[in-house]
């Protein structure tokens, strides 16, 4: 029996979580949705799947029942391949998409392109081939900016166009325009590789099934977003078509995309997708991204600069006012010379966090007047 003046005590416990806890789990920003802690639904899916002995490497019984889940999405020929990041999955699916003197057609303001470190061309050994967009989307006509010289040994093979969905600017392809960008890049030989790391707002917003805008309207490849969707960490490489990926098993081992105990990134993709997890997780920083836009719209002095269609919120306001409120909430500028900032709302942002947000915006701004 325990001895009773040496056993922990309720309060006691208590006072020790909270001593280990190095951050106040009541403040919430706007800088990204990578900021937020995981989906509760995730994490007991993670202690589900805890316990006991799995085979490593992905021969588990989690990976395994994830490929039929994700299929009920993409359709029977999709295959899955659960890597660690969002770099890492782009990294894996374009590389198992060019050849070694091949090139990759995207967004000048595509995230391989602007946020991953060079990791596309340093680790993925092929060329970004980038376009200028207005709103962070690719047309026919833009992307035969670049598609050309197919056959100059001089210039690298345009092999692949990487679209984003939804786009870095919070923009959404609508299905028919994918559509028209796959049909022109296959009528030119080339495939066509969709970065989803916000697939899941994407389609929340459209209201249409995942399917409708990926594997219907001949999307080749796409890297399937988690962490920014109530994952603790975890993406995919989705194939779809498997004539425009090779090798993809190979190159996530040498692209350190490998995890040993796989089960606990393919159990935490199966709690979204299983059910509708990742719809309402979507749908609600979506609405959330709406309110603070409905509600800055209000405020004289902020312009909201592209359209708000997904979770995230860009809008231009007095450089100074920004720097003011991002002692209060943290936020990133987009184009700090051009004063321009990026909001973004995740799963777990309130209704509250919108309202106070606001209303430091709005006396910020009254301030400045």
């Amino acid at each position: 029996m325990a001895d009773a003046r040496t056993e922990p005590t309720l309060n006691q416990a208590t006072t020790e979580t909270d001593a280990r806890r190095r951050h106040d789990p009541a403040v919430r920003g706007f800088a990204s949705d990578n900021y937020a802690g995981a989906h509760p639904e995730v994490l007991a899916a993670l202690a589900l799947a805890n316990g006991g002995h799995q085979t490593a490497y992905g021969e588990d019984d989690y990976t395994a029942h994830l490929q039929d889940v994700v299929r009920g999405h993409f359709g029977p020929s999709a295959e899955t391949f659960p890597v660690f990041n969002g770099t890492g999955s782009n990294v894996v699916a374009l590389q198992a998409m060019v050849d070694r003197w091949g090139g990759v057609i995207c967004a000048e303001s595509a995230h391989i392109n602007t946020d991953e470190g060079g990791a596309p061309e340093r680790v993925g050994a092929l060329k970004l081939l980038t376009v200028a967009t207005p709103d962070g989307k690719l047309t026919p006509e833009l992307v035969d900016r670049q598609a050309f010289g197919f056959d100059d040994e001089h210039r690298a093979m345009p092999q692949v166009v990487s679209i984003t969905q939804s786009t870095e600017y919070g923009t959404l392809y609508t299905p028919g325009e994918i559509r028209a960008l796959c049909a022109h890049a296959h009528e030119r030989g080339m495939k066509v590789h969709l970065d989803g790391a916000r697939i899941a707002n994407a389609a929340a917003a459209l209201g249409v099934p995942v399917r409708e805008f990926t594997t219907d309207a001949g999307v080749d490849v796409v890297s399937f977003g988690g962490t920014k969707n109530g994952m603790v960490f975890g993406e995919a490489v989705v194939v779809l078509n498997p004539d425009a990926a090779r090798a993809v098993k190979r190159l996530r081992k040498l692209s350190l995309q490998l995890a040993s105990k796989m089960r606990f990134v393919s159990v935490q993709l199966e709690a979204l997708l299983a059910g509708d997890l990742w719809l309402r997780s979507a749908r609600h920083s979506n609405a959330m991204a709406r309110r603070l836009a409905d509600g800055v719209s209000a405020v004289d002095g902020v312009e909201i600069i592209y359209p708000v269609q997904a979770n995230g919120v860009f809008a231009r306001l007095p450089h100074d006012v920004a720097v003011r409120l991002q002692k209060q909430f943290r936020f990133y500028f987009w184009d700090e010379a051009a004063s321009e900032v990026r909001w973004m709302c995740s799963f777990d942002t309130t209704e509250e966090d919108i309202d106070a947000f606001v209303g430091a915006i709005t006396e910020e701004m009254a301030r400045e007047a």
